[in-house]
């Protein structure tokens, strides 16, 4: 009985050692994602550009009192210190997650290109590129 015991808990104790030497992405693959999000984010960046500018223009011009009574009340919120505590807070716990962020993305990517790239990657390459085409027309990186 104490033999099953044993062996069980080997058996789980290599499991779970191998599952901690999770390969790393190769420096190609590295390149490729950041140049994606790079892309995306110029894209979002972009978006949001745009969308402030005719939103703060709709903002500025609205006669509408509830408009003005919003945008006084948003004001008056960014001027809080509670506000500005809350925004301090987020920023750093932003940069607490980051290096973890980075952790789980290098085992993601490791493990694609372990496991994944070689049956996938071709169709993924294809329906990325098939996704830009849609997104420059929708989301274009620059104006």
């Amino acid at each position: 009985m104490n033999a099953k015991y044993v062996f069980a808990l080997i058996l789980a104790l290599q499991v779970s050692m191998g599952l901690c030497q999770l390969p790393t992405p190769s420096s190609e693959l590295m390149q490729k994602y950041l140049d994606m999000k790079r892309t995306f984010l110029e894209r979002l960046a972009n978006a949001y550009r745009k969308f402030s500018l005719h939103a703060g223009d709709a903002v500025q011009q609205s006669p509408d009192e509830n408009v003005q009574a919003a945008r006084e009340a948003v004001q008056n919120l960014q001027a809080r210190p509670e506000f500005q505590a809350a925004v301090k807070v987020a920023a750093n716990a932003g940069n607490e997650i980051t290096s973890l962020l980075e952790k789980a993305r290098n085992a993601v990517l490791g493990l694609y290109e372990a496991n994944l790239r070689s049956q996938i990657g071709e169709k993924l390459d294809k329906a990325i590129a098939l996704i830009k085409v849609h997104l420059d027309e929708v989301l274009p990186v620059a104006n």
